[in-house]
């Protein structure tokens, strides 16, 4: 395993990030192709064995079940002070006045309830899921500098929103000395790469590291064109990666691959490992492959070459997120 710093923070990651929304009861949430605890486990063992040490999760996934197993899984495999843990506020827990959003009551009330579920008294990197348009920047950012003063968050990031969102929640911060963020998990792979744009450089320039969520594309990127998983033929999220213009991408991933003798997996995580701006990809397991490709990414080095042929099929689209 290699390690880097998150961004410009002293926050040292492993250089690739176990993804839990996999993880946690189906019944809690809207996922139903998450693995219950005991199918979890040995994905949970697996990282800590190959030396993943960061591992994101949100207090929405599965009902907050997804962030139970993580806590209990960090007491069973590893050492709480050995674990990067991240998880995340803005999502509906309730329908009361602190069940969702990023109102200083919203950020206290999950904090609270993630930290019990996890079974600890920090975490490590605290992210907004999303942005609050209803709530007042300033709001949101004093309640987050409150609770990292209060030792009850090292680090924070956000996630999924506009350049221009990030940028007011982080001049907040900076013009009233308050906690800044190191971190920004957006989505960013070789088949959605709509954050070149604007928050690539943004995040450059304020010295913000990247952990982006889907590397694989929902594991379009690492199939040939035309294969589909029991996820891809059924979640409405992941099916939105087979748009005909991506084929030439996937198609590109596929030669590049066989011509390396690696699998599709390897060479699109190595795409997004190649970029400076990246400093740790969040990649869900559900299968012991999916870590060991993982890792072995990192053993990738395209070159120019092949990075361009990654890229020059690609097509411009709207949808940044999904």
């Amino acid at each position: 395993m290699e390690y880097t710093r998150l961004g410009q923070s002293g926050l040292t990651v492993s250089r690739i990030g176990l993804g839990c929304m996999s993880y946690g009861q189906a019944a809690s949430g809207m996922h139903q192709w998450t693995l219950d605890e005991d199918a979890a486990a040995p994905f949970f063992r697996q990282a800590v064995e190959l030396g993943v040490t960061f591992w994101d999760t949100a207090n929405v996934y599965q009902g907050g079940t997804s962030e139970e197993f993580v806590g209990r899984a960090i007491n069973r495999y590893s050492r709480r002070e050995d674990i990067v843990l991240a998880t995340k506020v803005h999502g509906r827990m309730h329908d009361g006045p602190g069940g969702s959003g990023l109102s200083r009551k919203a950020v206290l009330e999950q904090l609270d309830g993630s930290l019990r579920r996890l079974g600890t008294d920090y975490v490590d990197v605290y992210y907004l899921h999303r942005f609050d348009e209803q709530v007042p920047v300033e709001e949101t950012m004093a309640a987050l500098h409150d609770v990292v003063r209060a030792g009850k968050v090292r680090y924070l990031g956000a996630s999924s929103m506009w350049a221009w969102q990030f940028a007011k929640l982080q001049t907040a911060a900076e013009v009233n000395g308050w906690t800044r963020f190191s971190a920004m998990e957006d989505q960013y792979n070789v088949l959605k790469r709509e954050e070149e744009r604007d928050m690539i450089p943004l995040c450059l320039d304020q010295g913000v590291g990247l952990t982006p969520y889907s590397p694989l594309a929902k594991g379009r990127a690492a199939r040939p064109w035309g294969e589909q998983t029991g996820r891809s033929s059924t979640d409405a999220v992941a099916k939105a990666f087979d748009r005909d213009a991506d084929k030439g991408v996937v198609d590109a991933v596929q030669q590049i691959a066989e011509a390396r003798g690696a699998s599709m997996a390897q060479v699109a995580l190595a795409w997004v490992l190649s970029k400076p701006v990246v400093a740790c990809p969040i990649v869900g397991a559900t299968k012991p492959k999916h870590l060991d490709d993982a890792v072995a990414a990192m053993d990738v080095r395209l070159t120019p070459d092949e990075i361009q042929a990654l890229q020059d099929p690609y097509a411009a689209q709207d949808n940044y997120w999904w």
